[in-house]
């Protein structure tokens, strides 16, 4: 066994280093991380105006009058609905942090080329809302990269109008930023140009039709959740931190998906995705990855040995915010082939779960809600769908519970035995 994890670590440790220090998923991490405030609030608020209780909105409207929940959907088509500006802008700004070239000036070419990529509504009356929302995302993602890019290019060539030293600061500045700048605009006006030559029309058809949707289907199909949070149990299982690393892949397909539920929700039609960043953090990751909340119900009701009581209390309101550290580290679950057993399989058994819920009808589809993955369970399944999420929640803990216990035992038992001075049988 002991050879078995060294190997392991060798093999898996220098992936999951290239995946956390990518520039490019750090950018993309980095960006999301600065957005989701205003993601939570917006769609936080679209719950408000469609809370799953019967006669909700029949009585605010009583006291209100009619429209009384567009202090909810503003805010909501304020953010979620155009999130792909947004995520854009703090992406490019993060990539070019990296760079160390002018963030701000990168933020807006990117904005700037995607506003170039979008076509205007006829007449050229406006732009369509539409894309800025879930649709664009990924064509917003790709934007913000090949914008900083190519400034970097044209920057590290020296290719800059310099003004004397004498000329202050903020106007040199802007000055340095012409040419780069110029670049962008170019590069992408060409790219419109020559793909509305094409059948796809936009490059927003031909990056959806081509790229998004294919990732939506596959990153939303009930073999890849189970093979990706394989991957994050593995990586957790070496002190390596999974659940970020996942993020930085999955969150790009997850995110969109998540603000097409809400999309659809807000508009009373049906909700598309199982699969989303609340399926993963609200139904999937429990207590923490491995449905950890399991283990710490076993501690704090079962545990005999002084050791995994202690543990149980101090990892207990972690768990309930779903903040597993604690118990991966001080069990510990790293590095532990006894413990590592139930945290794969728990996570295996959450996605199962949830899924087949949800797919059957015995759960509604998570509503869109971008809640924080500290909420509670119980309470993020009711926000999220309604009293059927709630005990679908209930139930995942009770069977992870099931699951984390003989193993469970088998530590603790070992535990009691040192601290009583007897030696441990390894094959208990």
């Amino acid at each position: 066994m002991d050879n078995f994890m060294k190997l392991m670590n060798k093999k898996l440790a220098p992936i999951a280093r290239w995946f956390d220090k990518n520039r490019y998923l750090d950018a993309i991490k980095n960006g999301f991380y600065g957005v989701m405030p205003f993601l939570i609030i917006g769609s936080f608020l679209l719950v408000f105006a469609n809370l799953p209780i019967d006669g909700y909105a029949d009585f605010m409207a009583s006291i209100f009058g009619v429209g009384w929940d567009r202090v909810f959907t503003i805010p909501f088509d304020a953010t979620m609905n155009i999130m792909t500006l947004y995520v854009i802008f703090a992406i490019a700004r993060s990539l070019a942090s990296h760079y160390k070239i002018n963030d701000i000036n990168a933020a807006l070419s990117a904005l700037v080329a995607f506003i170039i990529l979008t076509p205007f509504i006829e007449d050229g009356a406006g732009i369509s809302a539409e894309a800025f929302g879930a649709s664009g995302l990924f064509l917003g993602i790709l934007t913000a990269i090949l914008t900083v890019e190519i400034l970097k290019f044209v920057i590290k060539r020296d290719i800059v109008i310099k003004m004397p030293a004498s000329v202050p600061a903020n106007i040199s500045s802007s000055f340095t930023s012409l040419l780069p700048s110029f670049a962008v605009v170019m590069v992408f006006v060409t790219l419109r140009i020559g793909f509305e030559a094409t059948s796809w029309g936009t490059v927003q058809n031909f990056i959806y039709s081509l790229i998004q949707a294919p990732l939506s289907n596959v990153g939303g199909s009930l073999p890849w959740m189970i093979f990706m949070n394989l991957f994050a149990c593995l990586l957790w299982a070496f002190g390596i931190h999974g659940t970020v690393i996942l993020g930085a892949i999955m969150d790009p397909i997850w995110i969109p998906m998540t603000a097409a539920n809400a999309a659809a929700y807000a508009a009373g039609s049906e909700i598309p995705n199982i699969v989303n960043t609340e399926f993963q953090s609200n139904f999937v990751q429990l207590g923490g990855t491995g449905c950890t909340i399991g283990l710490v119900i076993c501690m704090v009701i079962f545990a005999k040995s002084k050791q995994y009581k202690t543990m149980g209390k101090l990892s207990a309101v972690p768990s309930i915010f779903n903040i597993n550290e604690p118990v991966i580290f001080g069990t510990p679950i790293v590095l532990n082939p006894i413990m590592l057993v139930p945290f794969v399989l728990g996570t295996v058994a959450a996605v199962v779960i949830t899924y087949v819920a949800m797919a059957s009808g015995l759960v509604p589809l998570t509503n869109g809600a971008a809640l924080p993955w500290t909420i509670p369970p119980i309470i993020s399944g009711f926000l999220l769908s309604g009293w059927q999420g709630a005990a679908l929640q209930i139930f995942t803990i009770a069977v992870t519970t099931f699951i984390w216990f003989p193993f469970f035992k088998i530590a603790d038992n070992n535990a009691q035995k040192l601290e009583l001075g007897e030696a441990v049988d390894v094959e208990e």
